[in-house]
């Protein structure tokens, strides 16, 4: 069950796209963030807050290119760039890859330097995953969503088990190791 699985895991998995390390990640080369919106940096339909406001702004200054890319329409889209001023791609159409390679050809980056940063497996991270890019799954920011959402979340918590049981296999692996 775990392999089958796998196209859905995340590089990584966090509590929010604010503890992210992007300084270290810029360090190992990684010039491109592309973001979900709702949920991922914001509540659903909230503006760019201040938190928003100075990720994207220290995101810039460490030399990064960004990109937004979202489902929703371009009203929502536009809404929360018009604080922030990077990239942005609306009715993206995840899952499917094509919009996150215009993403990346949007930045000027490529798919091995460009990370993928949303709050969905089998939208945000499939896509993103299929597409090549590095992929941090985040927790939602708040739990009141949309039920079509909501019914998604339980087979997340399925593919979330087995990524999580995997992750403590390749640590338990690791640290035998280091003994």
């Amino acid at each position: 069950m775990g392999n089958m699985l796998q196209i859905f895991y995340p590089g990584e998995y966090l509590d929010s796209a604010y503890e992210i390390d992007f300084e270290k990640l810029y360090q190992q080369g990684y010039r491109g963030v592309i973001f979900d919106i709702d949920n991922t940096l914001v509540r659903h339909g909230a503006p760019a807050d201040s938190r928003a406001r100075q990720l994207f702004a220290r995101l810039k200054k460490l030399g990064y290119q960004c990109c937004l890319l979202s489902n929703n329409k371009e009203p929502r889209v536009k809404m929360f760039n018009e604080k922030i001023q990077v990239h942005y791609i609306h009715k993206a159409g995840k899952p499917r890859t094509a919009n996150y390679k215009k993403a990346v050809e949007q930045m000027g980056t490529d798919t091995a330097h460009t990370l993928f940063v949303g709050d969905q497996i089998f939208t945000d991270i499939w896509g993103a995953n299929r597409a090549g890019i590095r992929t941090i799954l985040v927790k939602p920011i708040h739990p009141k969503e949309e039920i079509q959402i909501i019914l998604k979340r339980y087979p997340e918590k399925l593919v979330l088990y087995f990524y999580q049981k995997r992750q403590r296999r390749i640590q338990k692996k690791q640290t035998g190791r280091k003994q």
